[in-house]
């Protein structure tokens, strides 16, 4: 098996799209941030300082997924439909887990558009209350989901 994000070589470069088809194209990936009980509860119940922590970390999600091509060497500039960022609470764990859903219509897919968003929104949570709880834990970070272009669709088996 050979990378296409090298050239004969040995070089990077950002592969070549333009005989590929436009297609529906959506991905879905996702991040977890662990805080301690207390910290998870002041977000939860919108008690830091800076405001509502979940609200502002989704519109940094969101902000990410439209820079990815200039975070990531080869991702490819994308025209994207629609982001959304969602959050799934566990009281049990005290922890958030955020799942980006990115959907675009082109010739590549947008894999690290969700994964870049998820994960971002996870730093900006632990930006903005890691005065409170410097321990955090970022992890579960991968991606879910995807549909369109050659390979059609990829759903993780949970197991």
């Amino acid at each position: 098996m050979s990378f296409s994000h090298f050239n004969q070589q040995g070089h990077g470069q950002m592969i070549n799209v333009s005989e590929k088809d436009i297609t529906t194209r959506k991905a879905v990936a996702q991040a977890v941030i662990t805080p301690n009980q207390e910290t998870y509860l002041a977000i939860l119940n919108q008690k830091l300082k800076k405001g509502d922590v979940l609200a502002v970390a989704q519109i940094g999600g969101i902000m990410a997924v439209k820079k990815t091509s200039e975070l990531i060497p080869m991702a490819h500039p994308l025209i994207l439909n629609g982001i959304n960022i969602e959050y799934e609470m566990s009281d049990e764990n005290h922890s958030i887990r955020i799942i980006c859903t990115v959907r675009c219509e082109g010739k590549t897919g947008v894999e690290m558009e969700a994964l870049t968003g998820a994960s971002v929104c996870a730093l900006t949570i632990y930006d903005m209350a890691k005065s409170m709880d410097p321990s955090m834990r970022i992890d579960q970070i991968f991606l879910l989901e995807k549909e369109g272009g050659k390979s059609k669709h990829y759903g993780r088996d949970e197991n």
